[in-house]
């Protein structure tokens, strides 16, 4: 409804709903055939990488005198950003006696090694050669082609998300028992949401999968728990751009525009017996709403609690994956 002056009458996005019990929901095991998300993980893993792996959120790294390090496809690297704020990467052991670099310090923008004080400005030295490494403002990539094994890319492929300046934006990371596409396959399984996650999601219906042509993407209609029956409704698309990689999307509804970006970056080396991946989640929240400049102004009291509601399901989501590579480990999983 609009005003005489042409506004918009505010309408709150809080809808009342009644949740079926657990047990007396659809069952999803129908619709949810294994064959389609395999193939939708088949041709995920197909899509080019460039070698580009996210390694963690862009303001945690060089906020402090200290480098960033993590060991990304059984490759220690560490970061770390100059004095103009670029940033730089390489090798995690010092080219001198192999000290771990994560362990040092960075001063006036060069890294110190603090064993022996070897310095390192983020140039080829001693046979330590830089990687190259990519800050979209709100993740960290790097590009470890020989890990890789791809043809390079001269920049990764960051999914379209809400502009950062109109955004509220938060970086979730854990780690599991697993490997990147058993990641991307929980993600592809739209159906587990509200029997898997009944805390979090109700009512949720798959309207569209790959199977339905157009674009290869699962469309769902859910509304996310706020408190008791409140809820807010959404159709939200799940995308997977590259291999390690899914994107939700919300498409319609409350926060139209706004991104969950699921990154799956292996610490172990491709092939390793036990096998360890972390999950790097950015949530990119934007609304059209006026007071939405509100949530931006308290944007650093919103990330702890983004990041909390994002660990209570990837403690749920994780024990699927890990389960999911253990039953593949068997040659017993049906996909």
């Amino acid at each position: 409804m609009n005003d005489p002056r042409g506004r918009t009458a505010w309408t709150s996005p809080l809808r009342l709903r009644r949740a079926l019990r657990w047990e007396r929901q659809p069952p999803t095991w129908r619709e949810a055939r294994p064959t389609v998300i395999a193939e939708a993980l088949k041709r995920a893993t197909a899509r080019p990488s460039g070698n580009w792996y996210v390694v963690g959120a862009s303001r945690t790294i060089g906020a402090r005198d200290r480098p960033y390090g993590r060991t990304v496809a059984g490759v220690e690297v560490v970061l770390w950003r100059s004095e103009d704020g670029a940033l730089r990467a390489g090798p995690g052991e010092c080219p001198h006696l192999g000290a771990p670099l994560r362990d040092s310090r960075v001063v006036c923008g060069t890294l110190l090694c603090h064993w022996h004080g070897l310095a390192l400005d983020g140039g080829p030295f001693a046979g330590w050669e830089p990687y190259p490494v990519h800050d979209d403002g709100v993740l960290v990539w790097v590009r470890l082609d020989r890990a890789g094994g791809e043809a390079p890319l001269e920049r990764p492929v960051v999914p379209v998300r809400p502009s950062a300046r109109d955004a509220v934006d938060a970086v979730f990371t854990a780690v599991g028992r697993c490997e990147p596409e058993d990641v991307v396959a929980n993600r592809l399984d739209p159906w587990h949401g509200s029997w898997f996650h009944p805390y979090a999601f109700v009512g949720l219906d798959v309207v569209g999968t790959p199977e339905d042509g157009g674009e290869d993407a699962f469309a769902v209609d859910v509304s996310f728990k706020v408190a008791g029956r409140l809820v807010v409704p959404v159709r939200a698309e799940f995308t997977a751009p590259g291999p390690r990689t899914v994107v939700m999307r919300i498409t319609e509804g409350e926060g139209a525009g706004s991104v969950v970006e699921t990154h799956a970056t292996p610490l172990t080396a491709s092939g390793a017996t036990d096998p360890r991946t972390a999950v790097v989640e950015a949530v990119v929240a934007a609304s059209d709403r006026r007071g939405f400049a509100l949530a931006r102004a308290a944007a650093p009291a919103l990330r702890p609690l983004m990041r909390r509601t994002a660990g209570r399901l990837w403690r749920d989501d994780l024990a699927y994956a890990e389960r999911r590579r253990s039953l593949r480990g068997t040659g017993r999983f049906p996909g």
